[in-house]
């Protein structure tokens, strides 16, 4: 058994993806091309969400209840996120869907990731990981989650509300 030390960000990643795959099969290879992680990285990263108890013991199935909770509760404190500079990028948090639509900001409270590839301008949020712009604009539904985490880490109270709510009819309450 290799050591632990502690959850990454890009496990928090690549659990948003296995969520955002649902209940279909997935291989390494899957997650090592859609996410631009290596083999290593999806092997260690799956054996610490085992470890701390984001995933079952076979590495294939998240415990949505478990890693929800950590979520709301705890990933503001472990992986914070603030407002920077002014950058380009791809928009996130409550400047991305789906709360895009429930929350009115100005166009001086726009969050984004800073990428080359983005269109919009705000406010700097660093992603979780480095590959989270490319991976999000490869797939909707982890976009969306990965935003949805953004607004817990970076947004206010009414932000961080919405996105719990939000993440909970996602994840399954009570799974």
């Amino acid at each position: 058994m290799r050591p632990f030390n502690g959850i990454k960000p890009q496990d928090i990643v690549i659990l948003l993806k296995l969520v955002a795959l649902g209940e279909g099969k997935w291989r390494h290879m899957d997650l090592v091309s859609s996410l631009g992680l290596s083999q290593t990285e999806i092997s260690f990263a799956l054996d610490r969400c085992r470890t701390v108890g984001f995933l079952d013991s076979a590495k294939k199935k998240v415990m949505r209840g478990a890693l929800l909770e950590f979520l709301e509760h705890g990933l503001k404190y472990v992986f914070p996120a603030a407002p920077g500079p002014i950058s380009r990028g791809m928009p996130t948090a409550h400047s991305a869907a789906p709360l895009a639509g429930a929350i009115v900001s100005s166009e001086n409270d726009i969050y984004v990731w800073p990428s080359d590839a983005g269109k919009a301008r705000g406010q700097a949020i660093t992603p979780l990981y480095k590959n989270v712009p490319q991976a999000a604009a490869k797939d909707p539904a982890l976009y969306e989650l990965l935003a949805l985490v953004d607004a817990v880490r970076a947004g206010r109270a009414r932000e961080r509300d919405l996105a719990a709510r939000e993440l909970e009819k996602r994840l399954g309450k009570g799974f």
